[in-house]
This record gives C-alpha cells, structure tokens and sequence, in this order.
C-alpha cells in the first residue's frame, strides 16, 4: 500500500512493520490523534485460518480496558481486508529494555513485572488466555508505564482457533502442557509470566537451546536453572515467587494472577534482602540425575521421546538376598538372575517329568 493513503477517515503516514498484518502510523482526521492501524494483507485474507483469527483478536480487544493493556479504539474492513485501530504507544518493547539496560532497579522491574500481573489478572477474569506472553508484547514508556500488546493468538473460553498438530505460542515461554499438546487454562500464562519474569531481573532466558526439540526437551524433562537469580542477589521471596510460577506441573503454580499480584505486592512493601545461597545437597543425592520423564511431579513424556530407565543392580554384599541368591555370581543377583534361575529349574523339573514318562509309556 502506497503512502500517503487513507482508510476511511483515518490518514496513514508511517509503515511500522508487520507479517500477514500490515501495521501504520496513522491520523484520526476527525478527533486530530495519532493512532496505530493494523490491516490484514492479502494473503492474510486468502488465509481463512488467519483473517478469524485477525477478527477475534478485534472482538477481543476491543471489549477490553485497562490501563495496563492496549487500547483499540475502532475496527471494521476496506475493500474486504479487516483493519484494527489502536492506541498509538510511545517508548519501546520490553525485549529492547531488557537489552538496552533500560529497565532500571530491582524495585522498578518489579513494577514492572506487578503491572503485568494486573493486566493477566483483568483478561484472565473475563476468560480470556493470552497464550503468547514475552517481552515482545509487552511495551514500556520513559516513566515506566506498562501495556500489554498483540491478543493475535489469544483465546477467549469456549473458542478453538488452532490448527490440528499446531500448537502456538513462542517456544522459549511455553508451559509443559502447551509444548504437549494439551488443554489449554490460564495457567500457561503464569508459566510464561514466571520465565519473563526470570528475564527481566537477569538479562538472560533460563531455557537455552538453538533447536525448537532442545527447547522443548528443557521445558519437559530439565528443572530450570533459577541460581543465576542468586548470583545477582535477587531475594529469596522473588526467587520462590518464580520458581512456583515456573512449575511444571499446572497445580503447583499460583492458580491466579490475583495471587500473583498480591504476592508481587507484598514483596514489594518489604525490604528487599538478597537470597542466601542455596546449601550443598546430600551427599547421597549429590550429582543424581532428575527424575525420569512421567515420575510423579514431572510431565509426561511424548511417546517418541519417552526414555526408561536403566534397571538398577542390589549390591554384591547385599544379605537381604535368599541363601540360594548369594550363591550366585554378583552379577546374577538381581531381578535378571532370579528369572534365570527359575528358567532352568524349570527346564530340569520337565526333562525329568519326560523321562519318566518316557519310561512309564515303555
């Protein structure tokens, strides 16, 4: 589309960028304010999967206020592509302050990150799931005013845009149960919330992997890595706060984003004293590899992947063994021996039933 160009009274003045939606600088005409207007391309509108999607996320917008989120202002269609006028915001990502070095001290990010919380806690109250949660969707002004962007994949309850074998989300902020497969409920957004949360107070992911299997493979079957959370002083309380959001299993999280802001909150009105190192672990457990894949408190592994666990010999001078077992080589004592064992004795018991029979038939 070339500049200058209009779309009903609204004047377009700037490309900002965009995919299969196109998004503008623009002027309200009429009320004199410049808004942003996104307008989906053709090949989106070819796409039947993406223009519905295009269009719920304008129901979905549009029915929301909060300080905290976006604002769209206006919505409809020319020339049969859907277009959605929004709240033109000042400052920049989040994404770019975490690299700029913009998002000031421990108790300005945890501003921050109470403002997010506040958003998810307002969309998730009106069934809403946002699905997509990451500091690309997250703006921040000069003063630190928090919006939260791009309802492009999110989904209200009782809606299904997915395509089958497709699942969304942007792989470094997925829950478990999303890189699964699996019912979607809010809780993906308080994963995904824990994870930036953990990027925004160190400046680095704590999922780290150049292949989307590497990604998925730590977020199903590795315990993330919170100690460089320590290393930094983060306190304990903000520590513990991330480490119950990032759960893997849903029931372990927070249940709500109430909960989070509450918390956030509380934290927030404390002295802010760094966490205290964590002590050395047993010495039985030190170095022990986690818990299998499907072990109680982990996700279930996909099938493809699932690996089983390589059965575990007693030791040489275990005596709990029956006398007959410790008479047998070190190795053979175990399950693999005992099977054995059994298998000749039973091979004996009938080469002797079949001579006797033999003989008796003679």
């Amino acid at each position: 589309m070339d500049l200058p160009a209009r779309i009903g009274k609204y004047e377009l003045q700037e490309f900002l960028g965009g995919g299969m939606s196109h998004v503008y600088r623009a002027k309200d005409t009429i009320l004199g304010r410049t808004v942003a207007l996104k307008i989906l391309t053709e090949a989106g509108v070819a796409d039947h999967e993406a223009k519905q999607r295009f269009l719920q996320e304008a129901r979905l917008a549009s029915n929301i206020s909060h300080e905290n989120i976006l604002n769209v202002y206006d919505f409809g269609e020319e020339q049969g592509r859907p277009f959605i006028v929004m709240e033109f915001l000042r400052g920049e990502s989040l994404r770019d302050a975490i690299k700029g070095g913009h998002t000031g001290d421990l108790t300005r990010k945890l501003g921050v990150a109470l403002q997010i919380a506040r958003a998810l806690d307002y969309i998730h109250q009106r069934k809403i799931i946002h699905r997509d949660i990451k500091p690309e969707n997250i703006n921040i002004d000069p003063a630190g005013k928090v919006k939260l962007m791009d309802f492009g994949i999110a989904k209200s309850e009782g809606v299904q845009l997915t395509r089958v074998g497709f699942t969304l989300g942007t792989p470094y902020y997925m829950a478990p149960e999303q890189v699964l497969g699996q019912q979607i409920t809010s809780l993906v957004d308080v994963y995904a919330f824990g994870v930036m949360l953990f990027e925004l107070l160190s400046g680095d992911k704590p999922i780290s992997g150049e292949t989307v299997e590497r990604i998925f493979n730590q977020i199903l079957y590795e315990p993330l890595n919170l100690e460089p959370l320590r290393a930094i002083g983060v306190p304990e309380s903000v520590y513990k706060l991330i480490y119950k959001c990032t759960a893997k299993v849903p029931t372990q999280r927070y249940q709500s984003f109430a909960e989070v802001s509450t918390e956030l909150q509380r934290i927030l009105e404390q002295p802010l004293t760094p966490a205290a190192a964590p002590p050395p672990p047993p010495a039985a457990t030190r170095g022990a590899a986690p818990p299998p894949p499907g072990a109680k408190g982990q996700a279930p592994a996909p099938a493809a992947v699932r690996q089983q666990p390589a059965p575990v010999a007693p030791a040489a001078g275990n005596t709990n063994l029956p006398a007959f077992m410790q008479a047998l080589p070190p190795a053979l004592r175990n399950q693999t021996g005992l099977i054995i064992l059994t298998t000749l004795v039973v091979l004996i018991v009938m080469m002797g039933l079949f001579f006797v029979f033999r003989g008796f038939v003679r």
